[in-house]
Formats: C-alpha cells, sequence, structure tokens
C-alpha cells in the first residue's frame, strides 16, 4: 500500500509555495532592475496574474498542447483498472484519464492537486508496453499527483518561460 504522510503532503505544499515565492520575487526584481520602480509594480502584477492562472489552468493548458482528449468508459479498460487500483492505493481521487493519439510512448499528469488532477497516455505507449510495464509507468504518474509535482513543474517551467521573453 502506498502511505503518504500528512507531514509529507504539507512538505510538498510548502515546497510548491516557497517555489512559487522564489520564481515570483525573482521575475519582480528582474522588473525592478529593468523598469526601476514601474518595472517592479509591473513585473509583480504580472507574476501574481501567471502564478494564479498556472495554477488555475495548468491542467487545461498541458491536455490541450498535447492533443490530449477525454478517454471514453472502455476505450482502454486496462488502464482505467490499474489507475483506479493505484489512486484507492494512494488514497487519493481518481483522475481524469486522457488519450493522446500520438505513436510515441508517453504518458504525464497534471493538475493543480490531487482532486483535480489528470492523467494522460499515448496509443503508443498503449501498444508499446504490456501490463507490467504500463502499471509501472501509471504508477510513476500516480506519484507525481501524490506529490503535487506537475503543478510545480509547471510553473517552474512557465515561469522560465516568461523570464525569457
Amino acid at each position: 500500500m502506498i502511505y503518504r504522510s500528512s507531514l509529507g503532503t504539507f512538505t510538498s505544499q510548502l515546497k510548491t509555495w516557497v517555489l512559487l515565492a522564489a520564481l515570483g520575487g525573482l521575475l519582480v526584481a528582474v522588473g525592478a532592475i529593468v523598469g526601476g520602480r514601474t518595472g517592479l509594480i509591473v513585473a509583480l502584477a504580472f507574476a501574481l496574474l501567471l502564478n494564479v492562472g498556472m495554477y488555475w489552468f495548468s491542467d487545461r493548458i498541458a491536455l490541450k498542447a498535447n492533443g490530449a482528449r477525454p478517454m471514453q468508459p472502455g476505450e482502454a479498460p486496462q488502464v482505467e483498472r490499474m489507475v483506479r487500483d493505484l489512486t484507492g492505493r494512494a488514497g487519493i481521487p481518481m483522475p481524469a484519464l486522457y488519450i493522446i493519439d500520438r505513436p510515441e510512448p508517453n504518458a504525464f499528469a497534471t493538475g493543480r492537486n490531487p482532486s483535480h488532477a489528470a492523467v494522460a497516455v499515448t496509443t503508443g505507449i498503449l501498444g508499446a508496453m504490456d501490463d507490467r510495464q504500463l502499471r509501472g509507468v501509471l504508477a510513476h504518474e500516480i506519484s507525481h499527483v501524490t506529490n503535487r509535482d506537475m503543478l510545480i513543474g509547471t510553473i517552474a517551467a512557465t515561469i522560465a518561460a516568461a523570464e525569457q521573453r
């Protein structure tokens, strides 16, 4: 059984907020250096909008960017069965399941927290892996959901991209 302590969940949430604050602070500092007081205010407003937007919409952005579509009931019963078992063991809600019609073997998890998570798999991974391998990949993705890794990664990537512009 997968076990996640309250302290572990708190630590993951704390890491997320520390990352948000640090990257937001970096963005504000760059704004201040480039544009003085006005740049600082503009960068602060941008950082706040970016963080709120990424918190609420990161899952939809990631799914749309990858051309994911909702998995129809019975379309990939082995995925549904495995994810249901893994989330039950982890003590988290069942995420929404998505299919990406692409030949590459790939899977990812996205969402702001376990209650608003999604797991996407490509058609390529369904054809390339046996049940044991696929279960391992899905367990890896569910661990990202449990640890809230996808929010941290999405926010970090978005802010890094914004700072390069």
